[in-house]
């Protein structure tokens, strides 16, 4: 890979993309070439303390959110992002939804696309099943390994 030159309006889209899905890292793979993208992001600390309401009670409104997605993740029938994009539930705006919480679906079957560098590319199931949980709203920027939808 180090003959390999990259052309550096594919370097400026990929920062693009970082920059208007507000992702910290991207990365492209095309046969034997490798692209990665990163950007540092500095967060902030504040720490506010609300006169009128203890810290306890904001503690277990986050620990379900947190409890609901672990399980999902670690399910067999979860299927993830294989890239980083933008994950599109429908083949255009207006139209109906490729599957839906229920939908039966056979193997190879297109469930959703995800955008990357302006392509879309499909997610087709890996298995023949039912589509139990949708994870991601149409529109939303997705991770690399970021769960999508369950098929049981």
């Amino acid at each position: 890979m180090s003959g390999v030159q990259f052309d550096p309006a594919s370097i400026r889209e990929l920062a693009k993309i970082l920059r208007e899905t507000d992702l910290t890292e991207i990365e492209l793979v095309e046969k034997d070439s490798r692209i990665r993208v990163a950007r540092q992001v500095t967060v902030q600390a504040v720490a506010t303390v609300p006169a009128a309401a203890p810290a306890a009670a904001a503690a277990p409104v986050a620990a379900p959110a947190a409890a609901d997605a672990a399980p999902d993740a670690a399910h067999p029938g979860t299927i993830t992002s294989p890239m980083v994009g933008v994950a599109y539930l429908a083949p255009e705006p207006g139209a109906a939804p490729f599957v839906t919480v229920g939908s039966r679906v056979a193997q190879g079957q297109t469930l959703l696309l995800i955008e990357a560098m302006k392509t879309f590319n499909q997610i087709r199931a890996p298995k023949s099943g039912t589509v139990t949980r949708i994870l991601i709203e149409s529109g939303s920027p997705v991770e690399y390994g970021e769960p999508l939808l369950v098929v049981e």
